[in-house]
C-alpha cells in the first residue's frame, strides 16, 4: 500500500524536474521578453529556482532519500505552450503580456504543488522539510506576485495599445 510519504516523494520528484526544466527555459523567456524589467524577472527567478533545487535536495535527504526526478507532464506542456505562445507574439505589443501569462500558469502549478507538499510534511511531522518547502513556496508567490505588477504597469498597458 501507498504511504503518504510514498506520495511526497513522487510529487517531490515531479517538482524536481520541473525546477530543472525551468532553469533551462527562464533564460529563454528572458531573451524573448522585450521589457527590460520583465526580463531581469526571470534572470531573477532563475537564480531563485536553483535555489530551489538545492532545497529539494535537503528536502529529499530530510526524508533519507535520494533525489530523483519524474518527468513532469504539466511543465512539459506548460513550457511548449510558452515557447509558442513567444513564438506567436514575437514583434508585437502583445508579447510581454503573453509571456507574463505564461510564466504565470507555470507559477500557478508551481504554488500548488509546494503547498500540497509543505502540508503533507507537516502531517508526516517533518518540519525540516515542511520550512525548506514553505520558503519555496513562498517565493514561488513572490515570483507571481511580481509578474501581475510588471503586468498591470507595464505589459498589459503596451499590449492594450494595440486595440
Amino acid at each position: 500500500m501507498k504511504t503518504l510519504q510514498d506520495l511526497l516523494l513522487e510529487e517531490l520528484a515531479d517538482i524536481y524536474d520541473a525546477e530543472h526544466r525551468l532553469t533551462k527555459a527562464l533564460p529563454k523567456l528572458a531573451l524573448a521578453a522585450s521589457n527590460p524589467e520583465l526580463k531581469i524577472a526571470f534572470e531573477d527567478h532563475l537564480i531563485e529556482t536553483r535555489g530551489h533545487i538545492e532545497r529539494l535536495e535537503q528536502v529529499f535527504a530530510a526524508f533519507s532519500a535520494e533525489p530523483k526526478t519524474k518527468k513532469c507532464e504539466a511543465i512539459v506542456g506548460l513550457l511548449k505552450e510558452a515557447d509558442g505562445i513567444a513564438t506567436d507574439n514575437v514583434g508585437e505589443p502583445t508579447l510581454d503580456a503573453a509571456l507574463i501569462s505564461a510564466a504565470q500558469k507555470v507559477e500557478h502549478y508551481e504554488i500548488a504543488s509546494y503547498g500540497c507538499l509543505v502540508e503533507w510534511a507537516q502531517l508526516l511531522e517533518n518540519e525540516a522539510a515542511a520550512e525548506l518547502l514553505a520558503q519555496n513556496l513562498g517565493e514561488e508567490k513572490g515570483a507571481d506576485e511580481s509578474l501581475t505588477l510588471l503586468a498591470r504597469t507595464s505589459s498589459n498597458p503596451v499590449a492594450q495599445l494595440a486595440d
